[in-house]
């Protein structure tokens, strides 16, 4: 039997085990070890209702939550904590993303609580606290203030040890007496001092951290370098020989800091435009109960509830107007700059603005539920499942700096073999300095973050940072008709009678269904004052046909059909019309009453859409349960020439199944509930933002805008976006290819090898920084 202190060193030895390291006890001896105890031992807290509340999410059983994880410097660290995480009982799922450091963890509550959660983050070295915009700003603002100070530190050490290299340099080609030497030793000295342990703590606690995990990060690499060259140097100092390299040391901790502090201005620049929507969300919205008005907190709000906004006032629960009329900036969600007058009996979305008016509105959905809560869930889930490029690249970098301190090694008995110490302690410690596994490691969560970033600011919402790798790959882009390359809002233009009826029976059948011609004839019978409701029965909605209903009317039972050609002949009706419009028909007990012709009309740009994507080489595709004609006429407007009529949503399934055989990667582009299925079954889906919330709930990007343009963009970014990746991941590859051999033959000076080590991070970063142009 065994027992532990506690719960940590429980975790420690499972992972020991199973990576079959057991001979660590063995070495231990009869040694005890001190258990693993946490920074924060006021840990319980988050453990309290509040904390749940607020930042915890209950999906499928099981807990989630979002953490910004401190310390994390590298993507070694993202590593380590994801794998010790994965080690820990309860834990369901941990993704950390390097560029924001925010964690998204999935656990059951019932075997671990979140406090034992940051205890394990905190037992390796690193601290964790719930993600907050609000107070996320203060917290960066702190980190960018301390760095900012560290950096001042080395900045200061540097310029001035560079004057006195200046006399070191002049005195070694010149000569310089022994004690005046001694002097400039000293000086150089304490200006390292201060700069290696102070400015470059950082890399030390990282450092301390991986050793004590049984990892070699790049924190090791770098404190390794310095502290070499520092240590050679007061040997040199004391004992009068060979020359120092304090200058080195100031310049290697300086300029890889300097790069460090570079990087974290632009990942916070970043992922600005991701945080300002989530951190300008109200706590409290003004609700009228029993004519006052009362400050009630947004999570509390019921639908029917009556909502209050004033001018300049952020909607964050969906609503439709009932007292009042204005303008709403929609920008936030759609970028569109020109606001959208709005009337009583009008719809207005979270996240939307009131620029000029008050007005009340009655609450149609919950916060958790409403437009912006969506967005910003999708938002923060977004970069949690990494690209399969990404998680290569992780792969390497993980295993990054424990090979270039290998060849570290070997270059210096190498060189000291052949040569002597210090030359030989030098050249090895450029090899240390010059690796930068975080180029690396930044190549692809940089370039995804901007990416996404700017999706959104254009009103495209990409759920997952894998679909901008996946659309970049894909050879197919399937379009429904209706709401896609349509407005999606058909008008009656001929409404012909075949039999005398009352039309309320037919309004009566058609306002139960959502579709765009349902709803078309239903606004249009209202125009008429045709708006009595009958009780209907057995009310049916077969999907992409039409519609049928039951009626009791003085004792006399009555069918109601209404539909396409194709839902006719189904139930038995034979009935012929021509037309180059969309048609619905209407029957009573299986006799057609009316036939109602419908047109809608092309999207705005949806023509220039579709060439321009012919020109990045995708093929086109519709596919429609409209009938022929109205399908073909489309197709022709708009360019393409593969089109399907009268299909059932089963039926596009089954079509892009056919595209999967033939190892096609699919885009389908739709926005109705027939269109779930094919959305689902598509390698990437997009929904318009104004579809169905099924649609959108299978989607893998919303085009919140509804524009079919942004699909182009969308496309477009995401080429754009994976080009960058492989130009970053290919630049970092070869930096390294080429700069580590140098270094081995002893061509570059350590000073050399850190300014090429910052560099190679500032490229890539900066590199990631132009897909916003």
């Amino acid at each position: 039997d065994l027992y532990f202190c506690c719960k940590g060193c429980q975790g420690v030895y499972h992972l020991l085990s199973d990576e079959n390291l057991n001979d660590f006890y063995d070495r231990v001896g009869e040694n005890r070890l001190t258990p693993a105890k946490a920074v924060n031992e006021n840990l319980e807290k988050f453990d309290l209702e509040g904390v749940k509340k607020k930042y915890i999410k209950e999906r499928d059983g099981f807990y989630e939550i979002s953490l910004i994880i401190e310390g994390i410097h590298c993507s070694a660290c993202v590593w380590l904590n994801e794998k010790v995480l994965h080690k820990t009982e309860g834990i369901v799922g941990a993704e950390i993303n390097y560029t924001t450091n925010k964690a998204k963890i999935i656990w059951d509550n019932d075997t671990i609580k979140l406090s034992k959660i940051i205890q394990t983050i905190q037992s390796i070295g690193y601290n964790a606290y719930p993600y907050d915009p609000t107070q996320q700003e203060e917290k960066s603002n702190k980190i960018r203030t301390e760095y900012y100070s560290r950096l001042l530190v080395g900045v200061f050490a540097t310029m001035n040890i560079m004057w006195i290299a200046v006399a070191q340099y002049a005195g070694y080609f010149s000569g310089i007496r022994a004690d005046m030497k001694n002097v400039l030793n000293i000086a150089e000295f304490i200006l390292a001092t201060p700069t290696l342990f102070y400015t470059g703590w950082v890399y030390f606690r990282g450092a301390y951290f991986g050793l004590k995990n049984r990892f070699i990060n790049m924190d090791f690499l770098v404190a390794t370098g310095a502290s070499l060259a520092y240590g050679y140097s007061i040997y040199a100092m004391i004992y009068q020989v060979g020359e120092v390299y304090f200058d080195s040391v100031t310049m290697i901790i300086t300029f890889v800091f300097a790069g460090k502090y570079l990087e974290i201005l632009s990942k916070k620049r970043a992922v600005d435009s991701m945080d300002f929507i989530v951190s300008s969300i109200p706590s409290e919205i003004a609700v009228i109960k029993n004519g006052k008005k009362t400050m009630v907190e947004v999570s509390e709000v019921k639908i029917g509830d009556i909502i209050e906004i004033i001018a300049g006032e952020k909607i964050v629960i969906d609503g439709k107007i009932v007292e009042g009329q204005g303008s709403f900036d929609q920008s936030s969600l759609t970028g569109e700059s020109i606001p959208i007058f709005k009337k009583v009996g009008d719809i207005i979305l979270s996240g939307t603005n009131s620029v000029d008016s008050v007005i009340k509105y009655e609450a149609t959905k919950e916060f958790n539920s409403s437009t912006l809560t969506k967005i910003i869930t999708i938002l923060e889930d977004s970069l949690s499942k990494k690209p399969k490029i990404e998680e290569i690249a992780n792969q390497v970098s993980g295993y990054f700096s424990l090979i270039i301190l290998t060849i570290a090694i070997f270059t210096f008995f190498g060189w000291y073999l052949n040569h002597n110490f210090e030359t030989a302690i030098i050249v090895a410690i450029s090899v240390i300095v010059i690796a930068c596994p975080c180029a690396l490691g930044l190549a692809t969560p940089v370039s995804t973050l901007v990416g996404i970033g700017e999706g959104i600011k254009n009103g495209i919402l990409f759920k997952q940072s894998s679909s901008l790798e996946t659309i970049s790959k894909t050879d197919v882009v399937v379009f429904d008709k209706t709401g896609t390359i349509t407005i999606g809002k058909p008008k009656v233009v001929n409404f012909k009678i075949v039999k005398e009826f009352d039309m309320n029976l037919l309004y009566s059948l058609t306002q139960n269904s959502i579709h765009p011609i349902s709803q078309a004839i239903t606004n249009h019978l209202k125009s008429f004052g045709k708006n009595q409701t009958y009780k209907l029965n057995e009310i049916k909605n077969i999907s992409a046909r039409g519609l049928k209903a039951n009626l009791t009317k003085e004792h006399s039972p009555q069918i109601l059909l209404g539909g396409n050609l194709e839902f006719m002949r189904e139930n038995g009706i034979n009935f012929s019309y021509k037309s180059d419009n969309s048609i619905f028909i209407f029957a009573i007990d299986n006799e057609v009453v009316c036939v109602v012709e419908l047109k809608d009309e092309l999207k705005n740009s949806a023509e220039k859409t579709i060439s321009e994507l012919k020109k990045l080489g995708l093929e086109l595709v519709i596919l429609s349960g409209d009938n022929q004609k109205v399908v073909e006429k489309i197709a022709k407007e708009v360019g393409i020439d593969d089109f399907h009529h009268s299909l059932l949503p089963i039926d596009k399934a089954n079509f892009i199944d056919q595209l999967h055989k033939k190892n096609k990667k699919v885009i389908m582009v739709g926005d109705g509930i027939n269109d779930s299925i094919a959305l689902a079954k598509s390698d990437i889906a997009v929904a318009m933002g104004s579809g169905a919330d099924i649609a959108i709930d299978v989607s893998d990007v919303v085009l919140l805008n509804d524009k079919i343009e942004n699909l182009l963009l969308a496309v477009q970014l995401s080429k754009k976006v994976y080009k960058t990746i492989k130009q970053n991941i290919a630049f970092s590859l070869f930096y390294n290819l080429i700069t580590i051999p140098l270094a081995v033959m002893g061509f570059v000076i350590p000073l050399i090898s850190a300014l090429s080590m910052s560099f190679s991070s500032l490229v890539v970063v900066l590199n990631a920084m132009r897909i916003k142009r």
